[in-house]
């Protein structure tokens, strides 16, 4: 016995969580008795052939379960259950604080972002896959109220199967728990107006009471982002610069475009176009916080500044992409501008010091994926940037770090 419950003991320090627990446990229990099924049961449910119960202060909080029941196995259990239970509640305790600990982190990242980004395009995707990564055990879903119809329109992820979720999510009066307990929709509600619905589905139990706290108080948050970012486009209607790197915003830089495709037809001049991509970015932001994307974007900002001369264009085409006009310049000087770019970013190291100081990483080194076209006379508007960014995707997905000039 004293055997058993050393090599019990040894089990028990080993397992940091439930998952390694049961598994641990489970090939104690086969080994020294023989048993091939056990569980641990937290619902105080059981259907098993053979159930212990284990405690906390005297109060049932679930059990042990065993495909049979042996003499030796309930003296042994009368002896190392109390054991089992404590390393359980350990268990337990530390996941509920670990979740709290990721609940504050996911709070704090939104607000975050509250502060600093404004564009929804490039917000919905963040806010998505934070949840997502909260909510591991739930399929999230975001919708956006459209202001002409005034219905809530899917926007993460691109698809939902999910025929209640769909259905519900225009519903006058949106019922907040489906009847089986596995789904909850929320609606975004900020300064008194609804801008979308949030759901969230259980992908195995009941949606548990604490995952419907903590989606409550994120909705708040996300309606809040959501509610500036709306307004935020509301300004952008009568603005002209991107807030973050002053320079065009996409709105603008359309405006441009048509003028100087206008232009470069008329005089017969040439006009190149560069789209740019900043390589690996989406992990920046996860790994070291929106702060220091934030600051990446406003470097490069102002390396393709510096790089430009007085009269070429350079616009924010959205989130961490730049497109860039070049007047008056054939394709071979805009492929020199580009290399020269994207060297001069290459082997920039961008001090993060200040804006992350938790941060063991102090520097980051960022590169840059480039696209170039140089419009041909029967080109419309739209054909400058569409071939640049085409040409893009191919230097995005052969290597990056790298120029790629449109190819017919």
């Amino acid at each position: 016995m004293l055997e058993k419950l050393e090599k019990l003991s040894k089990v028990l320090n080993e397992s940091y969580s439930e998952k390694s627990l049961n598994s641990s446990l489970g090939t104690f229990f086969l080994k020294f008795f023989g048993i091939e099924d056990f569980s641990i049961n937290m619902d105080n449910s059981s259907s098993a052939i053979y159930s212990y119960p284990i405690y906390k202060h005297k109060k049932h909080i679930g059990n042990l379960e065993f495909s049979k029941q042996t003499e030796d196995l309930t003296q042994f259990l009368d002896l190392a259950a109390p054991f089992i239970s404590l390393k359980v509640q350990n268990i337990i305790l530390s996941e509920k604080m670990q979740k709290n600990i990721n609940f504050h982190e996911t709070m704090k990242n939104i607000a975050k972002i509250i502060e600093t980004q404004y564009e929804l395009n490039y917000v919905i995707p963040i806010i998505g896959e934070m949840l997502d990564k909260f909510f591991e055990n739930n399929l999230i879903y975001l919708f956006l109220k459209i202001e002409s119809t005034g219905n809530n329109v899917l926007v993460f992820p691109s698809a939902c199967n999910d025929k209640y979720i769909m259905q519900n999510a225009n519903r006058e009066k949106l019922q907040q728990v489906s009847d089986d307990k596995k789904t909850l929709m929320l609606p975004l509600k900020s300064e008194g107006k609804e801008v979308g619905v949030i759901a969230a589905k259980s992908t195995n139990e009941e949606i548990s009471a604490k995952d419907i706290e903590y989606l409550t108080q994120l909705a708040s948050q996300i309606a809040t982002t959501i509610n500036r970012a709306n307004v935020y486009a509301e300004i952008l209607k009568h603005a002209t610069l991107d807030a973050l790197t002053g320079f065009y915003n996409r709105r603008q830089l359309e405006e441009r475009i048509k003028q100087e495709v206008s232009n470069a037809k008329r005089q017969k001049a040439p006009l190149c176009g560069i789209m740019t991509d900043i390589d690996f970015f989406k992990s920046v932001n996860d790994t070291y916080g929106h702060a220091v994307g934030d600051l990446v974007l406003k470097t490069i900002a102002k390396i393709i500044r510096g790089q430009l001369r007085e009269y070429d264009i350079a616009g924010r085409y959205g989130g961490e992409e730049f497109s860039i006009l070049l007047p008056f310049t054939k394709i071979e000087e805009a492929q020199m501008v580009a290399e020269r770019l994207r060297k001069t970013i290459e082997d920039r190291s961008i001090d993060i010091s200040k804006v992350n100081p938790d941060s063991e990483v102090k520097t980051l080194n960022i590169t840059l994926s480039l696209g170039i076209y140089e419009m041909k006379e029967n080109d419309n508007d739209e054909d400058l940037l569409k071939k640049a960014d085409k040409a893009l995707y191919q230097a995005k997905n052969t290597g990056r770090n790298k120029v790629v000039i449109y190819n017919e």
